[in-house]
């Protein structure tokens, strides 16, 4: 299973049984706190669903979903909270959530209703990309590919995946670590080294000058946005 989620948590106990067991099911759950959503804004695109815990005072989950969804972020999005207030769940949808579970739940329900979503989600999806062309280099993903000068490049499967991540987010920016996860299927990103050599090596192969790069471009402190 390749299901990677985010969990935006209060503290480090909150919900700890429902992500140990979501982890134990098969699923890449990365837990965070609201102040870490805020310092990496691109951190929310890059996952297959996220699990808001509404904590009176702490984590705010209206706020949360009005904030993705205004930043055009479209992963799916359950809310679980320990009240069941009606104006509370009205006020979810409205913002953009997409279910509302209160505690104390199931665990199948949960699973239940991440992959009723999920479904959803696959049968709205795109197909994949086939091709793409930028800065006079043409790739073909299907037979990882490019011809750039007339000349053939065979590309790496990881190399191969790797552009075409950045291809379907052009011009996002993209965190090393967000790349670790969605690119390689890391479910802890920490080697962030990985990245940037299979950056380098792609770099080669699409730059016209590798040393000053305009479509794999560097944003310090970050990560990388492709501008191809």
């Amino acid at each position: 299973m390749d299901r990677h989620l985010l969990v935006i948590r209060p503290d480090a106990s909150s919900i700890r049984n429902v992500i140990d067991g979501l982890r134990d099911r098969g699923y890449a759950v990365v837990a965070v706190s609201d102040f870490e959503l805020t310092v990496d804004p691109t951190l929310a695109e890059n996952f297959d669903l996220i699990i808001v815990a509404h904590a009176q005072n702490r984590i705010n989950a209206l706020e949360i979903c009005a904030e993705l969804r205004q930043r055009n972020v479209e992963t799916p999005l359950i809310v679980v909270a320990d009240q069941d207030l009606a104006q509370h769940r009205v006020a979810i949808f409205k913002a953009g959530g997409d279910d509302y579970l209160l505690k104390p739940f199931d665990l199948d329900e949960l699973e239940a209703r991440i992959e009723a979503l999920l479904a959803r989600l696959v049968r709205k999806k795109k197909p994949d990309l086939a091709s793409y062309e930028f800065a006079g280099v043409r790739v073909d993903f299907d037979r990882s590919e490019l011809i750039r000068d007339a000349s053939v490049i065979q590309l790496s499967e990881r190399e191969n995946r790797l552009l075409r991540y950045f291809v379907e987010n052009r011009g996002k920016t993209i965190s090393r670590s967000a790349l670790l996860q969605r690119v390689w299927g890391y479910r802890y990103a920490s080697l962030t080294r990985t990245v940037d050599v299979h950056i380098l090596r792609l770099r080669h192969k699409i730059e016209e000058n590798p040393k000053d790069p305009r479509l794999i471009v560097t944003v310090p402190g970050f990560g990388y946005r492709f501008d191809g």
